[in-house]
């Protein structure tokens, strides 16, 4: 007779029999790869992170799908490991019946699934899965080494032999030609692994050149070009792709531009991998116009206009450059542009407070203070919001998190903001990076009123606390500052976190912040960043001409950080020169600088200039008279300028008090 044993019992003895080790492949008539141990880290989470069952619109996001919740992107394994193996009474992975397994089931679609199929049941993901839950879901496998990086290069598809690439633009297609990548990862071990096929593709030009699933690369019906981007797990890896014109233009035709400074080798040298052609140079007139509004803001004057005609000089391009460089007002014109980056709110930190920190700014550009001085008085400020302008930057932004994707963004050009939650989606940084980097304000302390917040007209004195960590929101660990790369200076005990921060940030060794500022005036004076936006550099959003942002970026370190070098550099070049009217190669040409891109005037600009044409100043409240517009702070002006469509011009009276901030 049978002996009955309860349904839970039967469920116990098989799970014990099923556990990691209990059986072998021959036993279970398997295959004996069953028995190479599958890694969670580097086997499942390439899975569930190529199939998408972690982005943001499936499990991925703030509380999962249906019950089911992953870390985005697989930024944390032990809370996903715990979501497959541990939560809904372990339904989700049945060792017992490894084939029953709500994981398998829903992404083969066996059983109703909101994503559709995703694991092909005769796929190699789903077998690697099934694999996995067969050897009882292991968390790590014996000496499990590190995934530590990808590269991904274009390959033949038929001898898998990789395909020479330019330097400067990547790999060339045909309109609708095709190019397979491949994608390699390296580990600790010194291994590699070839994960094409669990590799996520995604074009930043998708109308240019498409990618699909497998790494196929096609290209488009038009010329251009795009930038790659290959991500396994959370490394990523970039390759450019061109798409030229078709028409050969002769090389003597490049060699015969004119050159006036590095600027337009490097912009010569890409237009030719492309086959775009330059527009002509701008006349004197327009040269004129545009040197004036760039440099200093306004219009030049008519007999300014006449003089610059009538002179035959063949330099006095160059020489009018200069001239204004040393015009008071540069100093003004470059001062409001970082006024509005740094804008505060002048009803959380009062009115005195913004017009100190405006007139600190505006001394700074009036003085030609280096830049990277002009960011450590910043990063570092200490004392009264009365009496140090820069301070204000910490009455503004009280908290860690606050201040620092404020000074990665402007003075990095890095973009922490999704690593304060989840490990960034399109770069390497972690909520430990975020955390790290946010230590070093950890002991911004404040003395004033007493009140919180503070009452928005009241002085505040900005001091160094004796002490302040910062904690990692999920682990509750006290994260000492470091960072984002390399190293900084120790900080020694009872010293400013800050002043070791600073001197990273500004330091020749930091690529990034020479790379920033550069990008920022290459954008205000061409109208468009070598990288856009102008504060987003990373892997994935590379430079549309590497070695010109590299070039800028070594000229601004050359000349100790002094800006005006910089514009000179740029607006003495032949490339800044030429007419905006397209030629017949470069009409789709929006990145390449193959002409000068047209850009709208900023508000003070349009108002001052208006007024110097109409012979009618404007008048400001609070100002004194004949004050421009690109003089004075925001608070003083109790006028709103603005155009509305059609052309109409509309300036409106507000108050300039303070009112309440609302909450």
């Amino acid at each position: 007779m049978p002996v009955r044993l309860p349904l839970l019992v039967w469920l116990l003895l098989a799970i014990g029999l099923a556990g990691p080790g209990r059986l072998t492949a021959a036993e279970i008539g398997e295959p004996a790869e069953i028995d190479r141990p599958v890694s969670f880290e580097l086997d499942v989470m390439p899975i569930l992170t190529a199939r998408g069952c972690n982005q943001g619109a499936c499990h991925g996001k703030a509380r999962g799908q249906n019950g089911f919740q992953l870390s985005l992107l697989g930024f944390d394994p032990d809370f996903d490991y715990a979501a497959l193996t541990q939560q809904a009474r372990g339904r989700r992975v049945f060792p017992a019946s490894p084939e029953r397994s709500l994981l398998l089931q829903k992404g083969a679609a066996q059983l109703p699934h909101g994503g559709g199929m995703r694991l092909p049941a005769d796929g190699d993901d789903y077998q690697t899965l099934l694999r996995w839950i067969r050897q009882g879901t292991p968390r790590r496998v014996v000496d499990e080494p590190k995934l530590v990086a990808v590269n991904v290069r274009a390959v033949n598809s038929q001898t898998n032999d990789a395909i020479a690439s330019n330097p400067a633009a990547g790999q060339f297609l045909r309109p609708g030609e095709k190019l397979q990548l491949a994608v390699t990862a390296t580990y600790s071990d010194g291994s590699t692994r070839d994960v094409t096929a669990r590799t996520q593709y995604q074009s930043s030009e998708s109308g240019v050149l498409a990618a699909d699933e497998a790494g196929l690369v096609t290209a488009g019906p038009i010329p251009g070009e795009a930038t790659i981007m290959a991500r396994y797990m959370n490394l990523i890896a970039t390759i450019g792709v061109a798409i030229p014109l078709e028409k050969e233009v002769p090389a003597e035709f490049y060699a015969s531009l004119p050159r006036q400074n590095f600027i337009d080798d490097l912009v010569w040298t890409k237009l030719q991998s492309l086959r775009i052609t330059p527009s002509l140079p701008a006349d004197d007139a327009k040269f004129l116009r545009r040197v004036h509004l760039d440099i200093i803001g306004r219009l030049p004057t008519p007999d300014e206009v006449r003089a610059f005609l009538a002179d035959a000089d063949p330099n006095k391009r160059t020489r009018v450059v200069d001239e204004l460089l040393e015009r008071p007002e540069y100093g003004d014109h470059w001062a409001t542009k970082w006024a509005d980056l740094l804008r505060p709110n002048p009803y959380r930190v009062g009115i005195k407070a913004v017009l100190n920190y405006d007139t600190f700014i505006r001394t700074s550009f009036r003085d030609n203070k280096p830049y990277d001085q002009f960011v450590r008085e910043l990063v570092a400020a200490r004392g009264s919001t009365w009496d140090n302008g820069a301070t204000v930057l910490f009455r503004d932004r009280r908290e860690p998190a606050e201040i620092t994707t404020l000074v990665s963004q402007l003075f990095l050009g890095t973009r922490l903001e999704c690593a304060k939650c989840h490990h960034h989606p399109f770069e390497k940084w972690s909520q430990d990076d975020f955390y790290s980097f946010a230590a070093y304000f950890a002991r911004v302390g404040y003395k004033g009123t007493g009140l919180s917040p503070p009452i928005s007209g009241s002085e505040e004195v900005v001091l160094l606390k004796s002490s302040g960590t910062v904690e990692h929101p999920l682990t509750g660990q006290s994260l000492p500052p470091r960072p984002l790369f390399g190293e900084a200076s120790a900080i020694a005990e009872g010293a400013d976190p800050r002043l070791s921060l600073a001197a990273w940030i500004t330091s020749d060794d930091n690529p990034l912040f020479a790379k920033t500022i550069a990008n920022r005036i290459w954008a205000d004076l061409m109208g468009r960043g070598l990288v856009e936006p102008v504060d987003d550099l990373r892997a994935t959003n590379p430079p549309t001409n590497g070695p010109l942002l590299e070039a800028l970026a070594a000229e601004v370190r050359t000349h100790k950080y002094d800006l005006k070098q910089l514009i000179r550099a740029i607006c003495t070049s032949h490339v800044y020169a030429l007419s905006s009217l397209p030629s017949e190669t470069n009409a789709g040409d929006r990145q390449n600088y193959s002409r000068h891109y047209r850009t709208r005037l900023r508000a003070e600009v349009l108002a001052d200039a208006l007024s110097d044409i109409t012979g009618v100043p404007e008048r400001f409240s609070g100002t004194p008279g004949g004050s421009r517009a690109n003089q004075i702070g925001r608070p003083a002006s109790s006028r709103c300028f603005s155009i509305r469509s059609g052309g109409r011009i509309r300036i409106k009276t507000r108050p300039a008090r303070e009112r309440p901030m609302r909450q």
